[in-house]
């Protein structure tokens, strides 16, 4: 059979019976030399300069990188197996644009050189620019947010600000649906507004009937992601647009889920106002791990004076800073994390219009082959045609077999596969939900449909508890609730809680 992941065969490190790097330690073992010193020595005194020597491992330089390459192993990644993360769009980065990004013409350029000492930089972001509000159906954008939570506050200040120049201030609602990525509605009271609300119907989407009763005069506006967190496309789009429009609200659009539309529609032609894009997502810059992200937010004609600023402008052949005349303020330091924008460009170029164009199809062809292999296997939460990503459950499986979407996916990990996202629409009991994305082969989703049927029966037919799952890692199942409650930042201090169930 075809390993779509093969995290299961890499070396492991770490376990009780594999040498950690204090192990590996002998005395005058070096892994470097320092050169030869070739300045005055100087003596420092100072009572902060210790005296004793750290207690640091004494290793060969062999040792220490066969050590570090091996934990680096034990870290599922893009590059090492397939990550049918729901809603996460992990999809695989290029080289060509980390290749590009590491140029030092533009790595090693300080954010604050002047415009005129750095018109390469701001050509880069207007175009950009050209290529985002192309694609979203806007007007305008800017850098500045470096993730796409902080896009979604962005949109919501600057939603805020344009209600209160505009005598609107009793405005105080945000409508969510209840299928929302967490962070809409905490985007939301962030920005002050209260949160209202709507509910999904029994086909996966908005109840535009619920909606109605819902919008009045202290409507703002209203969060949206389309295709929607479960999906699926929101087929009365227009129809809600209006009915937001109506009471003079605005529409939001989280782009979590562009990839799915890139070439086919887009936001502005559906009636949103804002739109914030997460690059990693959609344009495969780097996800997650805590490093830079990039969250640009792009708005309709009539609100770019609202943008956090300052935005590129053009004058005939030069490229200029401009200050948006209401801007909300910074939400970045300077430009927003201006290397992972370069990477989404890199790859925009890289694929040319034929490639845009074709992305999305793309991302929803995979989608839906995958959820019909599945489907055989695991029933799906909505019958309608999914979009770039579906949810399935084992909400019967549970009830007859003690089969929870935990245990799935900590099996799938034995396998090669990373877990799915799992709880997650909140709304779908015991849901499992997939992206395979668009850069996935054939190959790799037969593996994984093929491999969740040998879990399943695994499963059902297996007399072994579930909680062995997963046999063959380093790491089986910690308990992920006591950390969450008894945070431990100081290793001194460590110590270790009994587990209760």
């Amino acid at each position: 059979m075809y390993s779509g992941g093969n995290a299961s065969s890499l070396p492991l490190v770490g376990g009780s019976s594999e040498p950690t790097i204090k192990d590996l330690s002998k005395p005058g073992r070096r892994a470097f030399n320092y050169p030869k010193l070739d300045v005055p020595e100087e003596k420092i005194e100072h009572n902060c300069i210790k005296v004793e020597k750290a207690p640091l491992p004494e290793v060969s330089e062999h040792d220490l990188v066969m050590h570090f390459s091996r934990l680096a192993h034990r870290n599922f990644a893009v590059d090492l197996g397939f990550y049918p993360l729901g809603s996460c769009t992990m999809k695989y980065n290029p080289r060509f644009a980390d290749w590009v990004a590491s140029l030092s013409g533009f790595s090693n350029l300080h954010p604050a050189t002047p415009g005129k000492y750095s018109q390469g930089s701001l050509e880069i972001l207007y175009k950009l620019e050209e290529y985002l509000k192309n694609i979203t159906g806007m007007d305008n954008a800017s850098f500045q947010p470096p993730a796409g939570a902080s896009g979604e506050l962005t949109g919501l200040l600057i939603i805020k600000e344009y209600l209160n120049n505009n005598n609107m201030s009793n405005k105080k609602n945000i409508i969510v649906p209840d299928s929302a990525h967490g962070t809409n509605p905490a985007s939301a009271k962030m920005a002050g507004f209260d949160v209202v609300e709507v509910a999904t119907d029994i086909n996966g989407l908005v109840d535009v009937d619920e909606l109605k009763k819902l919008v009045d005069e202290n409507t703002a506006g209203l969060m949206l992601t389309n295709p929607n967190t479960g999906g699926l496309f929101e087929e009365d789009i227009l129809e809600i647009s209006k009915i937001i429009h109506d009471v003079d609200g605005l529409l939001y659009y989280d782009g979590a889920n562009l990839n799915a539309i890139v070439g086919v529609s887009r936001p502005g032609d559906m009636g949103f106002d804002i739109v914030h894009s997460n690059l990693h997502k959609t344009f495969a810059t780097p996800h997650g791990g805590g490093g830079p992200g990039s969250g640009p937010v792009a708005v309709k004609e009539f609100l770019r004076e609202y943008l956090p600023g300052p935005i590129v402008i053009k004058d005939n052949d030069n490229y200029e800073w401009y200050q948006p005349k209401y801007s909300i303020g910074r939400m970045h330091g300077y430009h927003g994390n201006f290397l992972v924008a370069l990477r989404a460009l890199a790859y925009m170029m890289l694929l040319g219009k034929e490639g845009l164009d074709s992305l999305g199809s793309y991302a929803v062809l995979n989608a839906r082959y995958l959820a019909s292999k599945v489907s055989s296997t695991i029933p799906l939460a909505y019958e309608k045609p999914c979009m770039h990503e579906f949810v399935a459950t084992v909400k019967e499986l549970k009830k007859t077999n003690k089969i929870k979407a935990y245990d799935v996916g900590k099996a799938l990990l034995d396998r090669g596969f990373h877990s799915p996202t799992i709880y997650f629409p909140l709304i779908v009991e015991e849901a499992l939900m997939f992206e395979p994305t668009e850069t996935q082969t054939v190959d790799t989703l037969d593996d994984l449909a093929e491999t969740l049927s040998i879990i399943i029966n695994e499963l059902i037919n297996s007399t072994e508890s579930f909680e062995n799952y997963p046999k063959n890692l380093p790491v089986g199942r910690p308990n992920e609730l006591i950390p969450a409650k008894h945070l431990t930042v100081n290793w001194g201090d460590f110590e270790l809680l009994e587990i209760t169930e």
